[in-house]
């Protein structure tokens, strides 16, 4: 059946399931909008980049707490902020953070902006968050496209297991699928990507519940295997990942003074991957070495 055929009972039901089954999430609440605007949520979206909603709500209501604007942020130090993230993971994020909230101190009044342009020339934005900043804190009618709505998209629409590499065709289908009306239009991005955290899911959808298995493409083939093209990630368990995270908590562990360098980590089981570990967190910025001594940032 042509998309447009399908398109508008697709939209209507999936955001009237999405009216009663949403999660109840921090940045969803109406009081949450009203204490920090866009700040909010834009600082949510740093954080839910590749990290589990579970760990970021106790992070992202601590940080918050202690810096609600972006103002406030933009006078913190480095070393605070990298020992604010604590074990968030992807550290650099909190680097860019910080630099937006500088940005956006200096060029906008402080005040997060909400055209896409605008939002695309802060530090650490992409498409994706550029987006979500527009629709979920000012509700402007754009399409957002992340991993669990590709994920959605592909099935129910184009009959294939897993998505292909992200493109610019993720969100021309996506804008096809909007509503017209502007506060429709954020309600579906929201339940798109809802369905794709909680039903949709990759390794083990529940299509039996899902409010689009009348309809869906690959549910109705039978769910073939059509491969996934994805680029897989390195197991974490022995990675150069796994050593900088090893470094930078012990740096957060210790004093501000610092920690002398043939102290860190002398028991790591490669001595070369943790040399490599350190060089690339002092390159990254997120921590600095002088006269023997490495420490977080100043």
């Amino acid at each position: 059946m042509p998309l447009s055929q399908t398109s508008d009972g697709l939209t209507s039901r999936l955001s009237e399931w999405y009216r009663a089954n949403a999660r109840d999430l921090p940045w969803r609440r109406s009081d949450f909008h009203q204490k920090y605007g866009g700040w909010g949520v834009l600082v949510s979206e740093f954080m839910l980049q590749q990290t589990p909603v579970s760990r970021v709500i106790p992070h992202l209501e601590a940080w918050l707490e202690r810096w609600p604007s972006p103002a406030t942020m933009a006078t913190a130090s480095t070393a605070d902020v990298v020992q604010q993230w604590a074990n968030l993971g992807y550290p650099r994020r909190a680097l860019w953070l910080h630099r937006s909230a500088i940005e956006v101190t200096d060029r906008h009044g402080g005040v997060v902006p909400r055209d896409v342009d605008e939002l695309l020339a802060l530090s650490g934005i992409g498409d994706y968050t550029a987006r979500a900043v527009a629709v979920f804190a000012y509700g402007d009618r754009h399409p957002v496209v992340d991993t669990n709505t590709r994920r959605v998209l592909a099935r129910a629409i184009e009959g294939r297991a897993q998505p292909g590499s992200p493109s610019r065709k993720d969100l021309d289908l996506m804008d096809s699928l909007l509503p017209a009306d502007v506060s429709e239009a954020a309600v579906f991005n929201a339940a798109a990507m809802e369905l794709g955290a909680t039903v949709c899911t990759s390794r083990a959808p529940h299509c039996e519940v899902c409010p689009l298995a009348s309809t869906c493409a690959w549910l109705l083939a039978g769910r073939p295997d059509t491969g996934d093209g994805r680029r897989r990630q390195a197991a974490y368990e022995g990675s150069d990942r796994q050593a900088r995270g090893a470094v930078l908590r012990l740096l957060r562990e210790s004093s501000a003074k610092g920690i002398q360098l043939d102290a860190v980590l002398p028991a790591w089981p490669d001595a070369r991957q943790r040399d490599r570990a350190i060089d690339s967190l002092i390159a990254d910025g997120l921590a600095e070495a002088h006269g023997g001594v490495l420490s977080l940032p100043h």
